[in-house]
């Protein structure tokens, strides 16, 4: 396998840079064109990779966890964000437009059936995804697992993880009067939404910058200041989203359908010190799941990037490729 070699980096484990064979602007349909492109074997194992967020884009990072001579890799950016158009929109975003884009891009491209990859809001996509059109999914891989529960939007908005990093919490939470602190996702809302740009991306960068300071448990709460145009798209859908309790019809609702993907086999990789998404939802649905095998990562937190965490992804792809038949692909 040809890998690059840097000691003590995500890019030990890493195929080596690719570009893709197909790029396109795909319309699909309420004035949305979502960015498609195509990487590794035209004729290999399909997979589709479902970036984070929501808002996160896809990046060529991603395309690296798959042997280019044996995958065939699609990505895409989700509706308002990357290269998708227009760009920051919340307007037909919902989970279930998401989950219509990306059937709407098996058919496209003429797959009959695909394995599926996403990390912690790709993970939820996955999952509601396949709870949908199970017929379509040869196998989940999902790393830092969200489950979409109140309880897990308490943990990181409502109080939780500040206790772990009281200092960056503070910098996100000193943006809102003290009387709107008791429901910071409504609080940013109003923010990220008030019509004048400079005050979005003033609140939209302080939104990221939480996310991203927990991302790592390298990181210790530093994060760098996202770009302006990222920072907007990411933290406007981010929100929308989890203001709108990710568009599902009850809380718990991943769990209360697992039943339509128990033929399906899921392989989870969770970091143990995962400040974003913690691991009890990794376990829950393992626990749930007959077909489920949980990696727990024990120094890593939620960034794909994380060595171990990319190692143990790798595993993964290189492992299906031994599957084909078992996943009647």
């Amino acid at each position: 396998m040809d890998r690059i070699s840097r000691q003590n980096s995500a890019s030990d484990y890493l195929f080596s840079a690719i570009e893709p064979f197909h790029r396109q602007m795909l319309d699909v349909g309420d004035g949305h064109e979502i960015y498609v492109e195509q990487c590794g074997n035209p004729l290999g194992l399909p997979v589709v990779v479902l970036h984070g967020g929501p808002g996160g884009g896809c990046s060529p990072m991603m395309r690296r966890f798959f042997d280019p001579a044996i995958y065939r890799v699609i990505l895409f950016d989700q509706r308002g964000c990357g290269r998708s158009r227009p760009n920051a929109s919340v307007e037909a975003n919902t989970t279930w437009h998401l989950v219509e884009d990306i059937e709407k891009i098996r058919e496209h491209l003429g797959i009959s059936r695909w394995i599926v990859f996403g990390g912690s809001w790709g993970a939820t996509l996955a999952l509601v995804y396949a709870e949908t059109h199970p017929a379509a999914v040869a196998h989940l891989v999902l790393r830092g697992v969200f489950l979409a529960t109140q309880r897990e939007l308490d943990w990181f908005y409502g109080g939780g993880a500040a206790r772990f990093y009281p200092e960056v919490w503070h910098s996100f939470e000193e943006l809102i009067p003290e009387d709107e602190r008791g429901d910071m996702i409504a609080a940013y809302n109003k923010r990220l939404f008030s019509g004048d740009r400079a005050v979005e991306t003033r609140y939209a960068q302080s939104w990221a910058a939480w996310e991203n300071a927990l991302a790592s448990v390298t990181s210790n709460g530093r994060s760098m200041t996202p770009p302006a145009d990222y920072a907007r798209a990411f933290s406007r859908l981010e929100n929308h989203y989890f203001l709108n309790k990710v568009f599902l019809s009850e809380d718990g609702y991943i769990l209360q359908n697992i039943e339509k993907i128990k033929h399906i086999g899921v392989s989870i990789v969770q970091g143990r010190q995962d400040m974003v998404c913690p691991p009890e939802a990794a376990q829950a649905l393992a626990a749930r799941h007959p077909k489920c095998d949980l990696t727990m990562v024990p120094v890593a937190g939620h960034a794909m990037s994380e060595p171990e965490i990319t190692r143990a992804l790798i595993q993964i792809t290189d492992r299906l490729t031994f599957q084909k038949a078992e996943l009647h692909l």
